[in-house]
């Protein structure tokens, strides 16, 4: 068993293993094996995915003085120069403080900050400049910062609280010190480990490739080749692949196109004509006030559609709602609310019946946001126009949609729509939150909308179900706007869409 896995150890991992008990550290196995240290670190990779030992890491902030920071140790801090320039007189202009300690403008300019915020210094005006009893003391004593100054380069861990806050200050200096990365890598051998690396299979030659001048000089006859690991474990590969809501979606327009339907599209920014009056939704409904709909600033108004149409629509209203229909407040431009008005434009252009469309869009909606709500979303929307429908032929298309896409728990609840009666709602049972979770709604059109858009009376099976709310049970996720983090490994990680 030893002796097979030896076999199938790379050229790096057989150099490396034999000193592993004497060494532990990267720069030196790579010093002893003549590896480069990449290759080393290779080999750790590997014989660890064989838990044949441990890699540990340890990783270090190392303080050093940066260029300005070895310049300083040299020849002294401005500061400290700007001191020393005192030895002779008590006052001082700062242009003689310039010349007398070598300071360039910037250098001058923030040793006399740094002493003010001291109270080393007093000023007066004509910057004129004397030291203070606490400067005088500072001229024959060594400052904190120039302690600190010596002792680098050091660990960042080896600084006392105090060091730590004069280390801040030194930081916003330019120049002066710098903080790197220092990474230390260490192994140890597991106990399968120390096993093998005392083998002295270890130092026989393996060969790793089998190469085309091998096979023309016939040298690889009788040689010994590292046997392939399939078993290993390897790194992960993620493939390209489409969005997690993208595959779901085109799954769903599959679904429907087995069904026989046909795709509708349309505008994202439609008038209200379509969205709310086409509809036989009535000009003072809730649902078209601010709080629930997004109008436009501008343009504000859309154009509407043929008089003809517009007519009729108008009849419908004031005829049902009995009240003065006003087709300036149809013209309002809105996004989209729902994708029904995709249905109304297409049964005012429809020729042939019978007739079945679907359409998957976003919908905006001036909602509050959380678990179950979006304010910008996707719906798949769905109409079935035939003279023979009834209401069980709704339950059935939505029951046998929902199947497909893995809810056996369907059921339905009486509801109100303002353009279709019967009206239903559809549910499903949420095994993540152990409860019914309202997906959408659905109904036969009223007589009102149909008459209006195809000139007659024919039952028109109609619904609209949230696409998020219908994948998120597949994906595993409690919070339908997981669906949009701009998260790449949420994405990458996430399964691909089967059913």
């Amino acid at each position: 068993m030893e002796k097979e896995l030896i076999s199938k150890l790379h050229s790096f991992e057989r150099k490396v293993l034999p000193v592993l008990q004497e060494l532990k550290e990267l720069k030196a196995i790579a010093q002893k094996t003549g590896l480069q240290e990449i290759e080393v670190m290779r080999a750790f990779q590997w014989l660890q995915n064989k838990d044949i030992l441990k890699i540990k890491k340890d990783i270090k902030e190392i303080v050093n003085l940066d260029i300005n920071g070895q310049s300083y140790i040299k020849k002294g801090l401005p500061e400290r120069r700007f001191l020393n320039a005192f030895k002779t007189k008590e006052t001082l202009k700062a242009e003689e403080i310039k010349k007398l300690s070598d300071l360039s403008t910037e250098e001058l300019n923030a040793s006399i900050g740094i002493l003010k915020r001291k109270n080393a210094i007093d000023i007066k005006p004509g910057l004129i400049i004397s030291l203070t009893s606490k400067g005088k003391d500072l001229i024959n004593k060594e400052t904190e910062e120039e302690k600190l100054l010596k002792k680098l380069p050091l660990n960042l861990e080896k600084f006392s609280k105090e060091e730590k806050l004069i280390l801040e200050g030194l930081k916003r200096r330019k120049g002066l010190i710098n903080i790197t990365l220092e990474k230390t890598f260490t192994v140890e051998l597991t106990e399968l480990g120390k096993t093998l690396s005392k083998e002295k299979i270890l130092k026989e030659t393996f060969v790793n490739n089998l190469t085309p001048e091998m096979l023309r000089t016939g040298s690889w006859v009788g040689a010994k080749f590292r046997h392939y690991d399939v078993e290993i474990n390897v790194p992960l590969i993620y493939p390209g692949k489409l969005h997690p809501l993208t595959q779901a979606i085109n799954y769903i327009k599959k679904i429907w196109l087995e069904l026989g339907f046909k795709e509708m599209t349309g505008p994202l920014v439609d008038t209200s004509f379509w969205n709310f009056d086409a509809l036989f939704t009535p000009q003072d409904h809730p649902a078209r006030e601010m709080q629930d709909t997004l109008f436009i600033k501008d343009p504000k108004n859309g154009k509407l559609p043929n008089q003809k149409i517009l007519n009729q629509v108008k009849l419908q209203h004031e005829k049902g709602w009995k009240y003065k229909w006003n087709p300036e407040t149809a013209k309002r431009l809105v996004l989209r609310t729902h994708t029904t008005p995709l249905s109304a434009r297409t049964l005012s252009n429809l020729k042939q019946l019978p007739a079945k469309y679907f359409s998957i869009g976003r919908v905006f909606r001036n909602e509050t946001l959380d678990w179950s709500h979006l304010a910008e979303f996707t719906q798949t929307e769905g109409i079935v126009i035939d003279e023979n429908a009834n209401f069980k032929h709704l339950i059935g298309y939505l029951k046998e949609f929902f199947l497909k896409m893995g809810y056996k728990k369907v059921r339905f609840s009486p509801g109100f729509f303002p353009y279709t009666e019967p009206s239903l709602e559809v549910f499903v049972f949420d095994e993540t939150k152990n409860k019914w979770l309202e997906l959408g709604g659905a109904g036969i059109l009223r007589p009102e909308v149909v008459k209006s858009l195809l000139g007659k009376e024919i039952p028109v099976l109609a619904w609209g179900l949230g696409i998020e709310r219908i994948v998120k049970d597949y994906y595993k996720i409690n919070d339908i706007r997981e669906l949009y983090l701009a998260d790449l490994k949420h994405i990458r990680e996430s399964k691909i869409w089967m059913k």
